[in-house]
């Protein structure tokens, strides 16, 4: 290629079959560079620059010549570009005859998936034979399979949290089953907490039931869930045991004032008519609580007996009303 003639049309054939490459004068000059290579610097010809001004010469180190260069004919040569992004190559250089020049091909590496972003390259971008493009496809499946694990995972994670949730919540009033205030004392006892548990069962349900029937007895519970639920605080746990029976875990609720407070407002609450088609149902409730404090170690079990004994003791003293457990159950509280 004497003179910057290209009798055979080299630059035409590697432009198809190499179109990563540069053709160098013999100083090391460019002479031509693939159509490729020059969407590196699409506005900037390469054309008339130097080789290594172009690129670093990383390994094996050289001085930059175009004399040194060519002693490294052959060998797998490690470029980045000078300018930002600074995009490393790999290369081979191959002498042209009577050592006037050479040409040298390029290729991404490892680097191929980042240049296709930084460049817009496309298949077109490569020779027909290149295996990069069928690499590229490769990262690209790899790439949509692992969203699409990432998404079936995310997915699974939130089918067990809901599967975990459902476990743990009555489906008729929304609130937590008596498997969540396992574990919930299991929380409190742990942590050393002073907590207070709290046994509430309807009056005259059973009335309501044999009345109006099991409709009007379900919307008795669910009314009576969102009643309680507004009276107490959002750290508080809220069960439904079963039937109309309920259960409340409190902690750090302030104490026996407090909580014949919130007993009363139980109360009234749980009062206040309930309509049902053309009618208005109405129940009250008696309430039984069990106070950490008054044992010298809180066990759930025992707390729960004696929370039960002291519900019972207020439905027996004429219902609608309310005790804190003690031996003789003599500490009334409330209505």
């Amino acid at each position: 290629m004497s003179g910057g003639k290209d009798p055979i049309g080299l630059a035409h054939v590697l432009d198809i079959v190499c179109p990563m490459h540069v053709l160098l004068d013999g100083t090391g000059h460019i002479r031509h560079a693939g159509p490729s290579f020059q969407k590196l610097r699409p506005d900037k010809p390469f054309i008339g620059q130097r080789l290594m001004e172009v690129m670093e010469l990383r390994r094996p180190r050289a001085s930059g010549s175009m004399a040194s260069l060519l002693e490294l004919e052959g060998q797998k040569l490690h470029f980045a570009l000078r300018a930002p992004p600074r995009t490393e190559l790999k290369g081979v250089l191959v002498a042209l005859p009577d050592r006037e020049g050479a040409v040298l091909n390029l290729s991404f590496g490892i680097s191929i998936v980042e240049a296709v972003r930084d460049y817009a390259l496309t298949g077109a971008d490569f020779a027909a034979t290149d295996l990069t493009v069928e690499m590229l496809y490769l990262v690209e499946a790899k790439s949509a399979a692992m969203e699409e694990l990432r998404r079936l995972n995310m997915r699974l994670n939130g089918a067990r949290r809901l599967a975990e949730e459902q476990a743990h919540t009555d489906k008729l009033t929304g609130l937590k089953n008596r498997r969540a205030m396992d574990a919930a004392l299991s929380r409190v006892v742990g942590a050393g907490e002073e907590f207070a548990l709290v046994h509430l069962d309807l009056d005259r349900f059973k009335q309501v039931n044999d009345t109006f029937g099991h409709a009007a007895g379900d919307q008795v519970l669910q009314t009576v869930a969102r009643r309680m639920t507004a009276a107490t605080r959002e750290a508080d746990t809220l069960i439904r045991v079963g039937g109309d029976e309920f259960l409340l875990l409190l902690s750090d609720f302030g104490g026996r004032e407090r909580l014949v407070q919130l007993a009363e407002r139980l109360i009234r609450e749980i009062e206040r008519p309930i309509p049902f088609g053309d009618n208005e149902l109405t129940v009250s409730a008696s309430i039984g609580a069990s106070l950490s404090s008054d044992y010298d170690m809180a066990v759930p079990e025992c707390m729960m007996d004696d929370a039960d004994t002291a519900l019972y003791a207020a439905k027996a003293a004429g219902r609608r009303g309310f005790r804190i457990y003690s031996g003789d159950l003599g500490r009334m509280g409330g209505a």
